[in-house]
This record gives structure tokens, C-alpha cells and sequence, in this order.
């Protein structure tokens, strides 16, 4: 048997504590960022994976005591403030995982499209839209998202080291590549590099090009940045990054 939880049953368990009806529990409304050249950020609460270098950790780890319940509509108009003052055109959910709670995120969505004012940046682990397909074909109705696919890890074994899911369960995330491929959904991955062996980067490129041969040319590096609580994080499991940011 392998070692490791099931993100899909912990997806679950979190989306029951974190999902209520369209509403979604949130523990920052709405944030202005330097990232994409400029974009507002709401973060939600909950994760179906315990990455020990996420630096969003009290949230993920205590959904039941973290955030308020908001509707689609409020999150959208929160964001679409935030953008047009600080002169953004892109807006996300970010924090934990935006895909826990699909009723919500595709209403999110309408709105965003209805305006057609901003690009919505869908960052995610993949690991629901790897696990059904039917999740890609529902993004694929909107024009106004793009997909950043962030790979735990080059391999299975990093993968289980970095969020101690069970290790087949990164083929979600790669599942996830090939279904919003055959839906045309505008997306590229990106790889938290700093765990990774050279040996395994160059073996997930191999991978990347047979789903398609450009998706090397798109691989994004993620890189850990040592926050103090990830740093404590990584002392208790042994975890030495080989590239980092200090902050």
C-alpha cells in the first residue's frame, strides 16, 4: 500500500468546511501584487495537498477557524476594485487552492468574463482537474482565464517528499496538462524547482514534450522562499532546498 494521503478525499473533507452553497471561505478579500507585471489577489482557505514549503500554512491547516464565508459576487467586485485603482488588467484566487469549490470558481468566472475588463489567472496544483476531465471542458467556456498548472516536484517520489500525498497521485497533476490541452484552455505548467535533482528535471521535460512538444518551452520555475515558518517547517522534515529566496 502506498504511503501518503488521498488528495481527492481531502478535497473532500476540506471543500465540506470550506464551501457553502456558491460561498467560499476566504482569509484576504482582495490584494494588490507585483506578480504577472501587476494583479489583484483574493486568497481562499484550504488545500488538498500540505506542500512544506507553503508559506500560506494557518488556512490550509485550519480551515474550520480561518476566513469568512463571501459570494462570487463579492469577490469579484472586491477584485475589480482593487485592479481598476491600482490600473491592473489581471485578478486571481490564490492563498490555498481556488479549485476546491467549483460552483464557486465557475461563478467567479461568469462575472469575469461578463466584463471582459481583466484576465483571470487560475493558479492551481491540477490535482481536480487531473482527477475530471469534465473540470477542463467547464473552463474551457471562458475566454478571459489562463491556467498556471504548479507541478509539486519532478517525480512521483519528490512529489510525496514535498506534500506527503501518496506518490501516484502527481499523475493528477500531469493528467491535469493533458486535459486542459484537449479542451484548448490556455494554460502553462510551472515546477517548484528548488527540491528537484537535475536527473528528474530533465526526465519531466521528457514528459512535458511527449503531452506536447511545446510545453518545455513553457515550464515555469517556482523557487521556495525561505519565510521564517517555512524554514521551521523544513528543519523538522529534513528538506535542504538547493535554490531558494530568502525573505
Amino acid at each position: 500500500m502506498e504511503k501518503g494521503y488521498d488528495p481527492i478525499e481531502l478535497s473532500r473533507t476540506v471543500e465540506k468546511i470550506v464551501v457553502r452553497g456558491e460561498e467560499r471561505k476566504y482569509y484576504r478579500v482582495a490584494r494588490p501584487g507585483r506578480w504577472y507585471g501587476g494583479i489583484c489577489a483574493a486568497d481562499c482557505v484550504g488545500c488538498n495537498l500540505k506542500c512544506v514549503f507553503c508559506w500560506s500554512y494557518f488556512p490550509r491547516d485550519h480551515p474550520d477557524k480561518a476566513g469568512k464565508f463571501y459570494s462570487p459576487e463579492h469577490i469579484y467586485s472586491s477584485l475589480k476594485r482593487c485592479a481598476l485603482r491600482h490600473g491592473y488588467d489581471k485578478i486571481r484566487v490564490s492563498g490555498n487552492e481556488p479549485t476546491i469549490g467549483r460552483r464557486h470558481l465557475l461563478k467567479l468566472l461568469e462575472y469575469v468574463d461578463s466584463d471582459a475588463l481583466f484576465l483571470f489567472i487560475l493558479e492551481t496544483n491540477g490535482i481536480l482537474i487531473g482527477y475530471d476531465k469534465s473540470y477542463a471542458r467547464d473552463l474551457s467556456r471562458f475566454e478571459k482565464i489562463h491556467v498556471r498548472v504548479s507541478l509539486k516536484g519532478a517525480s512521483e517520489e519528490e512529489f510525496h517528499k514535498l506534500t506527503g500525498a501518496k506518490p501516484s497521485a502527481y499523475q493528477y497533476q500531469l493528467k491535469a496538462l493533458e486535459n486542459l490541452l484537449d479542451y484548448n484552455v490556455s494554460f502553462h505548467p510551472a515546477l517548484m524547482i528548488s527540491f528537484s535533482s537535475k536527473e528528474n528535471v530533465s526526465r519531466l521535460i521528457e514528459r512535458l514534450a511527449e503531452i506536447d512538444s511545446r510545453l518545455p518551452g513553457l515550464l515555469e520555475p517556482e523557487y521556495v522562499i525561505l519565510y521564517p515558518h517555512v524554514v521551521e517547517r523544513l528543519k523538522k522534515t529534513g528538506l535542504k532546498p538547493r535554490i531558494y529566496f530568502e525573505k
